[in-house]
Formats: structure tokens, sequence, C-alpha cells
């Protein structure tokens, strides 16, 4: 009995020890500190594991560091544009694009995300079109692959993608492949035949001990691929049989990739480039090779835009943001986790009752009980506000889309959520185009088809169960 007595004092100090850190020293938004304090006061010990666990926070040491005159290029052209766009003197393509100055302009001042307007741009909506896409792109490399993943599964698509790489190594191409620690679980042997080749691989933020890794958070969620710096890929497919479709709970995979050529491709490499040096014992140097001259492919404006917890910018938040405070007639969403903080939510809510057509689509299945718990708890908020929302039926919605108005559109890994907004490291294309988010809207509309939509009457029916559930979720959602 006296061990047990002396067990409850050292977790209770170890609570208080916590929540006076949560509280005095790390200055965390005030819903996230509550949500850790309830988790502290109601599971005491498991919650002081939870913590350690998910809840410690990235100092904001300068975590990518550039060697002097490293992309300096790009940082003059950049300095360039914005002095362009405040004095109006920048030309547009696409005419509709000069309404959009003002979000350009702060994309470039808060990530240095350049402008560039000669881009060809392919939309994926099918795993299997898009793997096919992938590995024509790396069978014709001569030069190099760059590739970053946050899950990478051992499974027949994981080990053809080995195979493929390992091939293009042997006949002399240099091969980078970045995945994630926690989000891929895989042991060096997978690796093997590449690394036997003279590829390349890095984990991002591994362990030092082995099998467990403390740093749940602060993972990098891109999805990035560069062929000889003049193709690249960006979206929300992971690597895995799953993405063909062949999960049994989940099965088919509905999710947005884009493959670009032209100018925004250098710009997919500047950020390969930051995130291999960060993880890699071997440096990338930046040479000519890899940022050959663009070769103008077409005509759509796009800006990449990162963002990631060493950085208190949220860049990629305020892009969706911008977005939907420009919005005239219509603003269509898609993602599978819905956990806006509270100034989207504010923004989506004031877009409906200013007589624009929201419509968000979120996923009719789940794959992470809680977050979809969570999401569901704000659908009722959002629908007595004007908002129409839908849930995806024929497999699992994964796509992070956001079209406003038929003009300009974001298509990336960041999911409307506040994981994606603080915690991980995401990337998104920012695009400025007519014809590029008419096609998006035409995506989501026939997405429409096999989705049910939810109404307020059918909401507030839903089961006592169903709504504690969301309750309880939906007051952990800060920390999900």
């Amino acid at each position: 009995m006296e061990l047990f007595q002396q067990i409850v004092s050292l977790l209770t100090i170890a609570n208080l020890l916590l929540a006076a850190i949560l509280i005095f020293m790390e200055r965390r938004n005030i819903a996230a500190t509550w949500a850790w304090l309830m988790v502290l006061l109601f599971l005491p010990g498991l919650g002081f594991v939870f913590y350690l666990l998910f809840g410690q926070k990235l100092t904001r040491r300068k975590l990518y560091r550039l060697r002097e005159g490293e992309f300096s290029r790009f940082q003059e052209a950049v300095e360039q544009q914005m002095r362009q766009l405040e004095n109006g003197t920048l030309s547009f393509r696409d005419p509709a694009m000069r309404d959009h100055r003002d979000m350009i302009l702060m994309n470039a001042a808060s990530d240095a995300a350049l402008l560039s307007q000669d881009n060809a741009v392919e939309v994926f909506t099918d795993g299997s079109s898009l793997f096919d896409a992938l590995f024509q792109s790396i069978g014709e490399a001569r030069d190099h692959i760059h590739i970053t993943t946050y899950i990478l599964r051992n499974d027949e698509l994981g080990r053809r993608l080995i195979r493929a790489l390992a091939d293009k190594a042997r006949q002399g191409v240099e091969v980078r492949l970045l995945y994630d620690a926690i989000g891929s679980h895989l042991s060096t042997r997978f690796f093997r035949p590449l690394v036997k080749e003279g590829g390349q691989v890095a984990a991002f933020f591994p362990s030092r001990i082995p099998y467990v890794n403390i740093w749940v958070n602060f993972r990098n969620h891109r999805k990035i691929a560069v062929i000889d710096g003049r193709t690249g890929f960006i979206g929300g497919f992971n690597i895995g049989d799953e993405y063909l479709g062949l999960h049994k709970r989940l099965g088919y995979w509905r999710d947005t990739h884009l493959k670009l050529t032209g100018g925004a491709v250098p710009m997919l490499q500047a950020r390969f480039f930051l995130d291999w040096n960060l993880s890699a014992t071997r440096r990338m140097e930046e040479r000519p090779r890899y940022f050959p001259e663009p070769i103008p492919a077409g005509s759509v404006g796009v800006q990449i835009v990162s963002s990631g917890p060493n950085s208190e910018k949220q860049q990629i938040k305020h892009g969706y943001l911008k977005m939907i405070y420009k919005a005239r007639k219509r603003i269509y969403v898609q993602t599978p986790y819905l956990i806006p903080d509270d100034s989207l939510l504010t923004a989506l809510k004031m877009a409906a009752m200013s007589g624009v057509d929201v419509r968000v689509m979120i996923p009719g299945r789940a794959d992470h009980k809680l977050v979809y718990w969570a999401s569901q708890s704000y659908i009722g908020e959002l629908l007595k506000s004007g908002v129409r929302c839908f849930r995806y039926d024929k497999g699992f919605l994964h796509a992070k889309m956001m079209v406003v108005d038929g003009e300009i559109a974001s298509v990336g890994s960041a999911n409307l959520d506040i994981r994606s907004f603080k915690i991980n490291f995401e990337t998104n294309a920012f695009l400025f185009d007519t014809d590029l988010a008419t096609h998006l809207e035409q995506i989501f509309r026939q997405d429409l088809a096999v989705c049910t939509e939810v109404t307020l009457e059918a909401y507030e029916q839903r089961p006592v169960v169903v709504r504690l559930k969301e309750s309880l979720t939906r007051l952990l959602s800060p920390i999900l």
C-alpha cells in the first residue's frame, strides 16, 4: 500500500510539472493546452507517456541551414518578383490572375515561393494511372531521381519501386530516396537491392533507439518526386498497394496528385534538397545538373509552398485562408481529415453566410477512428452556417484539394487539420489558371455522384452514442 501511494504521489507531481510546462513555458495555443491538461488529469501516468510521444514541441532552431550562396539565384528572383507584384508591373498570362496578385505576394513573402507561369500540369485521381506515369518517368531518367514519401510499404508496389530505382542506379543514374521514419516502418534489408547498386536512402527524423521513436510528431508528410530536374510529382499518394485500391476494408483509394513540367520543378527540387540535407549523412551540393534551365511546357501559374513546425508562419494554412476569403462564387474542398482551427472554421462559415457556395467532401469510411469522429463533430457547425457537406462512399477519400471560383486551386499533402498546419512538414502546389481550376471543379462534381449529402436534419438525428464519440474526440482535436 505504501509503494502504491508513493507511485500515485510521483504521478501527481509529474502531472503538475507537465501542467506547469504547458501553461507557463511552452505557450501553446490555448485549445491545445486545455486538451493536454485533460489528458494529464484523466490519464495520470499514461497521460505522461502520451505527452512524451505526441506532445513535445520542436525547438525553433533553424533546421534548414543554407550554406553561403546556396539558392541565391532563387532568392534574388523572388525578391525581384515581389517588387513587381508590389508595384503592379508583373504580367500574367491568365488575365484572371491579376485579381490574385495579393495572394501570390503573400506566398512569396512568407515562404519565398516563386511564381512560374510556364507549367504544364497533369492531374491524377487514380493510383494505377499515377504510378504508371511515375514509373514511366523513372524509366526515362538519365541523370537523377529524387523521391520523398511519407509512407513506403514493404509490399508489391513498394518492392516494384525499389527494383525500378535499383535498375536506374545500375545504369549510372543518381538515385536518392527519402522516407519518413514513422510513416514507413522499414528495415535496412528492404533497401538492400537499391543500396547495392549505389542508390542512396535516408530516413527523416529516425530514432537512435532501435524500433522506438518518440518523435511521433514532426513527420515529413510530403510526397514529392523529381526526375532529371525537369519532371516533378506532388500530391497525396504515398507508395503502397493500398493506394492502388487493394486495401480490404477501405477499398478504392481516391486521391489527387499532379505531374508538373516547367518552372515549378526547380522549386520542388529545392524542397527535396533541403529535406535531404537535413536527414542524410551525405549532403547534396547545389549543382547545375540538378537545376537545369526550365523548358516552357505550358501556361499554368504555380507556386510551391511548404510549411512545418520549424516555422510559426503556417504558410499553407494562410494560403487556404486567403483563398477562402477571396471567394465570391464557390469553394470546393476535399480533405480526408476535417479538423480546422477556429480561423479556418470561421472563414468557411463566413463564406457560406455571405452567399458563397461552399461544399466540403470528406470520407464516408474511417482509416483513423479518433480523427474520423472528430471530423464528424465539425459538420453540424458548418451545416448550420449553410455549408454543404458530403461523404464519399465509393472507397476512401484521401485527396487534399481546394478550388475557388474556377480560378485558383491548391493540391498537395496538407489536410484541412491542425496536424498538417502546425505539426507535420507539408508541401502544396498553389495553382493559378482558370482552365486547370475549372477542370478540378469538374472532378469534384463527378465525385458528388458517389457521395451522400449530409443534411442538417439527418445530422441532428444521429444516435446519442455517436454524439458522445464526437464530443469526446472534439475536445482532443487540437492534439490529434
